[in-house]
């Protein structure tokens, strides 16, 4: 049996954007969209929804990375307008593309491991809960057969 997958290496994994599940296999196909499948491993990654999270992520990493510089740099040494603009659209900028796909892995990550959406079935059959993928009916799982 495979040793489970932490969920600081899985976000890891995601962050590096490589499978969670074995850390080998390519998460994205294009910039931001994900594989259907691993092509190492078969893990099924249909059912991550990702959506405006990463975005919302990467506005506040990069926002709470560039403000302070930029007021740094104006109190210090006060440079013209159109210098900062020079600076900082180009920094923010690349500062979002470049973080933008590794926190969209990070958040896949995320879901695979804690079986968010449509991986909760995968957990529970890594987690050994399910081997055969079928889960019972609760009601008639705990129902007794009277003779």
């Amino acid at each position: 049996m495979i040793a489970p997958v932490s969920l600081q290496k899985a976000l890891w994994r995601g962050f590096t954007m490589k499978c969670p599940n074995c850390g080998q296999g390519r998460l994205f196909g294009r910039f931001l969209k994900v594989v259907g499948n691993c092509d190492v491993c078969g893990e099924d990654y249909t059912p991550q929804r990702a959506d405006d999270l990463p975005a919302y992520l990467v506005i506040a990493v990069v926002g709470h990375l560039v403000v302070p510089a930029l007021l740094a740099v104006e109190i210090a040494y006060s440079p013209p307008a159109w210098l900062q603009l020079l600076i900082w659209l180009p920094v923010t900028g690349l500062s979002a593309f470049f973080l933008l796909q590794p926190l969209k892995g990070t958040i896949v990550g995320l879901q695979w491991q804690t079986g968010m959406h449509g991986f909760e079935a995968g957990r529970r059959r890594r987690d050994g809960e399910d081997p055969d993928g079928v889960t019972p009916l609760p009601h008639l799982a705990s129902k007794e057969l009277v003779s």
